[in-house]
């Protein structure tokens, strides 16, 4: 009987394997899955989905030490950020601030708020409306890079703006 059912379960495996579509995920997608999710709609490519805002335009701001003022390199990618909020009124956003390990809890919640402050003032003077933005402060419980070194430390000082459709 083991082997009956052995033989069934291959079979039903490489059956459903045999119906896929290597173009399932859109056109221009191969057997390896290159340009799977990319083209029209909601892809990198469409100049309104979430995904070209966060790979194209940017999502995330990157702060120094103990610091929630804008560097130039930051005020780049929120101006990015500000024209595609504006061209994109269906859109809300959330944004998170971010801390890096070293100091306390409270410390680094009151950090990232004030980093999460920083940008979404920014945002408001670009004219992007204060109700279509939240902010929230994580501090330094969701870090990126986990190790005790500056390499993972400024990754983790951000700010990060999370969009999303409709209401908040």
């Amino acid at each position: 009987m083991k082997t009956l059912t052995k033989a069934a379960l291959i079979v039903l495996a490489l059956s459903t394997a045999a119906c896929t579509r290597p173009d399932r995920f859109g056109t221009g997608a191969d057997a390896t899955g290159a340009g799977a999710g990319f083209g029209a709609d909601g892809s990198i490519t469409d100049p309104t989905s979430p995904a070209y805002f966060n790979q194209t335009i940017g999502d995330r701001v990157l702060f120094q030490v103990d610091q929630s003022t804008l560097t130039p390199e930051a005020m780049s990618v929120l101006e990015g950020q500000a024209r595609w909020l504006l061209d994109n009124a269906q859109y809300l956003a959330v944004i998170e601030g971010h801390a890096d390990e070293q100091g306390t809890r409270e410390y680094n919640l009151a950090l990232g708020a004030r980093r999460a402050n920083a940008v979404r003032e920014y945002l408001v003077s670009r004219g992007v409306p204060v109700t279509r933005l939240q902010t929230v402060s994580y501090g330094k419980e969701r870090p990126l890079a986990i190790c005790s070194d500056e390499t993972c430390y400024s990754q983790n000082r951000r700010a990060v703006t999370v969009i999303s459709l409709g209401g908040l």
